[in-house]
């Protein structure tokens, strides 16, 4: 018993370890890639070409052009397809979750002050939250609400509200504000998942049979990666919540995550602008003094 507890905290830092790192490369990959479709250059004279960019790294200058077609069919088997950084996270973010909390579910999830649940219900709670929320977005996002900007984000953060506050009165304080994490974790491994590699995967199998390939696709995973873009600063603050568990076991520690989520989105805003030259320091300025004043608020009215 003693030798597997031990390969069970051995299996847990090396799984939080790997989540952590992977993460780092997954979220490295989204922001390089989204500011590199903002600063290119589209004022280009050429069929081909959409735009182009110039680089320098570790002393070496890089050109790199986005094409509106496909290249040569030699270079198709050469392509690399950016998708194991999220496909990791997500399974070593599940395995963590089985090995940490599942295993533990009648002490790390359930505070029987909230909810009276069996360790079994605690696990079932939670997939379903996931499968729910997963089914839910995707539904929307395929619905004729995502051609409005508007509509779309009011929903997303009405659903957000919704689902923080439902999982704190299932779970304690500290699985109910890592489940949010969670579920938006998941939604965006199912955008990489369903929709974005599967269209690039279909685009690439279209320009080896020199067919044209249909543009909806490519604006289909766009728009998922584009999402996932805006989530990660939320993501990121939750996957360290337990660094700050004044925020955490608060009394409307659900409101707050919302409210961190409309910040974080703020300034992922502002540094996308950024990337496409477009400079609006108030949205920084923003939702910096937004943080001020939560936090000011939070300290005023302490549980």
């Amino acid at each position: 018993m003693e030798a597997f507890t031990y390969a069970l905290k051995w299996s847990e830092a090396i799984l939080r370890w790997g989540h952590v790192l992977f993460a780092i490369l997954w979220v490295g990959n989204s922001f390089l890639f989204n500011y590199l479709d903002n600063k290119l250059n589209k004022n280009i004279t050429s069929k081909d070409i959409d735009g182009e960019g110039y680089l320098m790294h570790s002393g070496f200058f890089y050109k790199l052009s986005r094409l509106k077609v496909s290249p040569d069919k030699t270079y198709l088997n050469q392509l690399v397809i950016f998708k194991w950084q999220s496909y990791l996270t997500f399974v070593t973010g599940i395995l963590l979750l089985a090995v940490l909390y599942y295993y533990n579910s009648g002490v790390l999830m359930v505070d029987k002050r909230v909810l009276v649940l069996s360790p079994i219900a605690a696990i079932s709670y939670s997939l379903l939250s996931l499968i729910i929320s997963w089914v839910i977005y995707d539904a929307i996002c395929k619905s004729k609400l995502i051609n409005n900007n508007f509509l779309f984000l009011t929903l997303m953060l009405v659903l957000l509200g919704l689902v923080s506050f439902g999982l704190t009165k299932i779970f304690g304080a500290k699985f109910a504000f890592l489940s949010v994490g969670l579920i938006i974790g998941t939604n965006m491994f199912a955008n990489v998942f369903t929709v974005i590699i599967p269209n690039q995967m279909n685009i690439i199998n279209s320009s080896k049979k020199d067919q044209k390939f249909d543009m909806s696709l490519s604006l289909a995973a766009k728009q998922r990666s584009i999402h996932n873009n805006y989530s990660t600063f939320l993501v990121l603050f939750i996957m360290l919540s337990g660094h700050y568990s004044f925020l955490v076991y608060h009394k409307y520690n659900w409101l707050i995550l919302c409210l961190i989520g409309i910040i974080s989105a703020l300034g992922r805003h502002y540094f996308n602008l950024r990337g496409r030259n477009i400079n609006k320091p108030s949205i920084l300025f923003t939702s910096i003094f937004a943080l001020i004043i939560l936090a000011t608020i939070i300290f005023i009215f302490k549980n």
